[in-house]
């Protein structure tokens, strides 16, 4: 089997640090890492792989030798700038930042919904929105067997998924310090306001889910509407999401689905008080699904929630588990 040299670009950040930890979880056949980050982080020591590795700042030189694959989460400037570099020294960058997810001549992949767009890269790989990747894991199987006509997302977003500083204001925000990161206090506070504002009224980050999850299912005429909330919790974004399908559905058809889907984990028995929570689903990598009933409003209404771990599978392992791919094809 091929041995594989891997690229971590990010190293340091909290997204950075996840990825080593679930190649770590993975052993895949890779022959030698690298590891980089922007010149202020370099030169900062990690230990991977149980070896000590001395993180190397990042530069137009930097994939001069040999890499096949790299991991970029460092940022939209920084990927804007240096994925094209990758690739066109023959690297296959997969990129967690939104700077080419909307680009029609980059995949758009949740490895459970659409790997076959994997093929079509020319380069470079976009990883989709946390938010999106979970609720991509939960509707694919619905959208595939009974098509989807309308979403309307509601979500609970952990103060993780704005990096280390939303993870210390809600920690500092706890001790009564003013916020840093947020516009005002996270902690004990919700704040309906997930990146920057559009003209429509929507965020950019309501838009995110709207046009990736066309992208990823292939389906421009699903009508899609999103509020997305910033919520004082460290980690694990919780989503309600209410569909209406193309097709009459019967409640156990759709439980017996969801349960043999790949990469969810169904917890639905209310009358035992189990049902998908942020408390449990970090740490892990699968999409979890509960409160699965009937929109009884609506003609083929569903209604689901949906928890992941947004830095695990809304991030890092979502990206591994495309790496994984590429790895298991050749």
């Amino acid at each position: 089997m091929k041995k594989y040299n891997v690229a971590v670009v990010g190293a340091t950040g909290m997204v950075g640090r996840t990825f080593l930890k679930v190649l770590e979880e993975k052993n895949l056949p890779v022959e030698n890492y690298y590891l980089f980050s922007s010149a202020r982080s370099a030169g900062s020591k990690i230990k991977f792989m149980g070896k000590e590795y001395v993180v190397e700042e990042l530069t137009e030189n930097s994939f001069d030798r040999g890499i096949d694959i790299a991991l970029f989460s460092a940022g939209g400037s920084t990927s804007e700038k240096f994925a094209p570099i990758a690739a066109s020294k023959g690297c296959i960058v997969i990129d967690n930042s939104s700077a080419w997810r909307m680009d029609p001549k980059v995949p758009l992949v949740v490895p459970e919904v659409n790997p076959q767009d994997i093929e079509w890269n020319n380069g470079i790989i976009a990883n989709p929105n946390c938010s999106t990747i979970q609720a991509m894991v939960a509707l694919a199987p619905l959208h595939r067997k009974y098509g989807i006509k309308r979403v309307v997302y509601s979500t609970y977003q952990a103060v993780s998924g704005a990096g280390l500083a939303g993870y210390q204001d809600l920690e500092n925000g706890l001790k009564g310090e003013a916020p840093k990161k947020f516009p005002y206090p996270i902690a004990g506070n919700c704040l309906p306001h997930i990146d920057v504002f559009c003209d429509n009224g929507y965020t950019k980050e309501e838009m995110k889910m709207v046009n990736e999850t066309r992208k990823i299912l292939g389906d421009d005429e699903i009508r899609i509407t999103a509020t997305t909330v910033r919520v004082p919790v460290f980690n694990s974004h919780s989503e309600s999401i209410n569909v209406e399908l193309k097709k009459p559905f019967e409640l156990d058809e759709v439980f017996e689905l969801l349960r043999n889907s790949e990469g969810i984990v169904v917890q639905d028995d209310v009358k035992n008080n189990i049902y998908p929570m942020a408390i449990t689903a970090t740490g892990t990598d699968a999409t979890y699904v509960g409160r699965i009933r009937r929109d009884e409003s609506v003609d083929n209404g569903l209604n689901l929630w949906v928890v992941a771990d947004n830095i695990r599978k809304g991030a890092a392992t979502n990206a591994v588990q495309i790496a994984e791919k590429i790895m298991n094809k050749n």
